[in-house]
C-alpha cells in the first residue's frame, strides 16, 4: 500500500488538501509573509488554496497573523507576487529545457514534431500555446496530440523570452521530468490567471 500524500489545511477555507495543491507561506525574519513556491524555505508553514480570491481573503481577514499566532506584515500585492513567482518558475524550466535541447518552437516545427508523436508516443511531454495566439491555430495544434497536456497560460512574449526568441506562439517540451514540474506550477497558476483572463474576456465582450 502506497503512503498517502501529505496534506495540509487551508487557512481560509479550512479544506484539507494535498500539499501540492496548496501554496506554502512562511514568516521571514522581518515578520513579513513570504510565499514559498518551492516549499523549501525554513520555518513553520502557513497554507492557502492556490487561488487569487483565497489569497486576497487571507490578506483582508488577517488569516496569516491568526495562523502564525503573532503579528505579521502582509505585502499589499501578495497575489500578484505569487503569480509572478509561478510564471517565472515555469518559464525558467522551459528555458532549462531549451538549453537541454528538449524544446521545439514555431508552428511548423511543432506541427511536425506532433505528427512524429504518433510514431514515437513518448516524445512530447507538454504542449504550450500562447494565450494571445490565434484560436484556430491552437485548435489545429491540439488536434494533432489530443492526449498531450496543453498549457495556454502564457503570452507569446513570455514564451519567447523563456527561449530567447522575439515571438513564440507554439512550443513543445519533450522532457518528462521538467514537464511534471511545470504542470505542477501551472495547476496553481490557473487560480491566479484564470480570473484575470475571465475579466479580460468580459471587457472585450462589452467593447
Amino acid at each position: 500500500m502506497k503512503d498517502e500524500q501529505p496534506q495540509r489545511k487551508c487557512l481560509v477555507t479550512g479544506e484539507v488538501l494535498p500539499k501540492e495543491n496548496l501554496i506554502r507561506f512562511v514568516v521571514g525574519p522581518n515578520q513579513e509573509v513570504v510565499p514559498d513556491i518551492e516549499g523549501k524555505l525554513p520555518g513553520r508553514g502557513l497554507w492557502l488554496s492556490a487561488t487569487r480570491d483565497v489569497v486576497n481573503t487571507a490578506c483582508g481577514k488577517n488569516a496569516f497573523a491568526k495562523g502564525a499566532k503573532k503579528k505579521v506584515v502582509v505585502p499589499v500585492d501578495l497575489a500578484d507576487t505569487i503569480e509572478a513567482l509561478l510564471v517565472g518558475r515555469c518559464l525558467d524550466l522551459i528555458g532549462l529545457g531549451r538549453r537541454s535541447g528538449k524544446v521545439v518552437a514555431g508552428y511548423e516545427k511543432v506541427r511536425a514534431c506532433l505528427k512524429d508523436q504518433s510514431i514515437n508516443h513518448n516524445k512530447v511531454s507538454i504542449l504550450f500555446a500562447a494565450s494571445d495566439g490565434a484560436e484556430d491555430g491552437r485548435r489545429k495544434i491540439k488536434a494533432l496530440a489530443p492526449t498531450v497536456p496543453l498549457v495556454e497560460l502564457f503570452r507569446s512574449d513570455e514564451l519567447a523570452a523563456a527561449i530567447g526568441r522575439d515571438n513564440t506562439v507554439h512550443l513543445v517540451l519533450s522532457s518528462r521530468g521538467l514537464a511534471e514540474k511545470v504542470l505542477g506550477h501551472c495547476e496553481k497558476l490557473v487560480g491566479f490567471r484564470a480570473m484575470l483572463q475571465n475579466q479580460d474576456d468580459n471587457e472585450e465582450a462589452q467593447d
